[in-house]
């Protein structure tokens, strides 16, 4: 597998754990989602509402859009589980698409990154990806360990590249179009 098929299967594998990761959240009864809990972030909706304002800051870096950094000062964390849930997958579908649309040689093309106090930073793209699909698991990983103490089983989160686990997921994968 070259590097591009495997961003692109990763921002596939990105949505289709966030779709599970979700699935589960909707089904937590009512205070679980914003209770306190020991974790990097004290909650599962400061965590979750943390992927999706990092997504969107590195997709803006990504499309090179131009907003950077303001990004974060505009973003207003979702108390909604179903809201947050619709606006993690409008951005995982665009960073699916983003990838679908990559070349090769896009992945060594460099696009300015605002690092604040520290400067513009011109990164590769695929370090880029590589960077927020790590961000992504490293936090989703977190919000499993915190469905452990919620009325909801946290979902298998690595059941998707190989073809023997093709029967867990299958239903998904053709729901979600990946």
């Amino acid at each position: 597998m070259d590097l591009l098929t495997h961003n692109r299967q990763m921002a596939r594998n990105n949505r289709w754990s966030n779709d599970r990761l979700y699935r589960a959240i909707l089904a937590l009864q009512p205070g679980e989602f914003e209770a306190e809990r020991v974790s990097f972030f004290p909650s599962i909706s400061e965590t979750l509402n943390h992927i999706l304002e990092v997504d969107l800051f590195y997709f803006d870096i990504l499309v090179e859009g131009g907003e950077g950094r303001a990004l974060f000062e505009r973003f207003v964390p979702y108390d909604d589980p179903a809201k947050l849930a619709a606006a993690q997958a409008e951005m995982d579908g665009k960073l699916v698409d983003f990838c679908d649309g990559l070349e090769l040689a896009d992945l060594e093309r460099r696009v300015p990154t605002d690092r604040g106090e520290a400067g513009i930073v011109p990164e590769r793209i695929g370090d880029l990806l590589a960077h927020l699909f790590l961000h992504q698991i490293h936090h989703r990983g977190q919000v499993h360990a915190m469905l452990a103490g919620t009325t909801v089983k946290p979902p298998p989160l690595d059941e998707f590249f190989l073809d023997y686990d093709l029967r867990f997921r299958k239903d998904e994968v053709e729901r979600l179009g990946l």
